[in-house]
């Protein structure tokens, strides 16, 4: 399966993916914002790969009008559902249905590893205004706690992951050169909250049967050792979040 059918695959799990995915912190978002928010003016801001709407609730929260895009209908009748009042429109980051120079921002989570960098950078620019900012944004689960490092080798890395821990994100024209900054904390998760996790990744949801059944045994082995996952408890997750931020001169 090629790597755009692997980005596409998530509406087939898009309950799990609102179960298990988490949200993002409400600073890492205001810090993606930060260079484009004016007192009394309201952003204009779409969300672009925005799946279930996990980063829309975000910046609506923020006080932003914001569109939401994402090539998967199923992704986006689930957003309808979550954050109610948000237009929806199908379209990639390399590929926006919107005018010239109509935004503040773009943010993008969990997605831009799945864009073509050079041509995403180019549309994202053409729908920019002069100054505004694509902001990008990753929950990684902190693998410097043990279980967690156990759970990731038993349910594989993602791309993201990879992406994040060699080269980066990488942006190009019209784009300006990207800041980052990082915030550690922990979300409360249930059992099933824990597997639905492990199913709303694309490798798991696109794995073949025998492989689903190898993960899922894998999994198994990890969830039996964390005694806070017994009898309907929570353990806390450990993660990562990376922001990063370019502006278009």
């Amino acid at each position: 399966m090629t790597e755009r059918e692997k980005s596409t695959s998530f509406g087939q799990a898009a309950a799990a993916y609102e179960s298990g995915r988490p949200g993002y912190p409400t600073e890492a978002v205001a810090w993606l914002l930060a260079p484009v928010r004016e007192p009394g003016r309201a952003l204009r801001v779409a969300d672009v790969g925005a799946g279930t709407g996990k980063l829309t609730r975000a910046v609506v929260e923020l006080g932003a009008d914001v569109v939401a895009i994402d090539p998967d209908a199923a992704m986006l009748a689930s957003l309808r559902e979550n954050v109610r009042g948000v237009p929806t429109f199908a379209g990639t980051a390399e590929d926006l249905p919107l005018p010239d120079s109509a935004l503040d921002a773009v943010v993008m989570g969990q997605a831009w590893h799945w864009v073509d960098p050079d041509t995403g950078s180019r549309e994202i620019g053409r729908v920019l205004r002069s100054g505004g900012v694509l902001g990008l944004i990753w929950n990684i689960r902190d693998d410097r706690v043990e279980w967690v490092r156990r759970l990731t080798a038993a349910m594989g890395g993602s791309n993201a992951e990879v992406l994040l821990a060699t080269t980066g994100p990488r942006v190009a024209d019209p784009l300006g050169d990207l800041e980052h900054r990082s915030w550690t904390w922990s979300r409360s998760i249930t059992l099933p909250q824990l597997r639905d996790l492990v199913f709303s990744r694309s490798d798991v949801i696109t794995a073949s049967p025998e492989d689903r059944a190898r993960i899922d045994a894998a999994v198994d082995g990890v969830v039996a050792s964390i005694a806070e996952l017994a009898d309907g408890g929570a353990v806390d997750l450990p993660y990562v979040t990376h922001a990063f931020r370019a502006r278009r001169p």
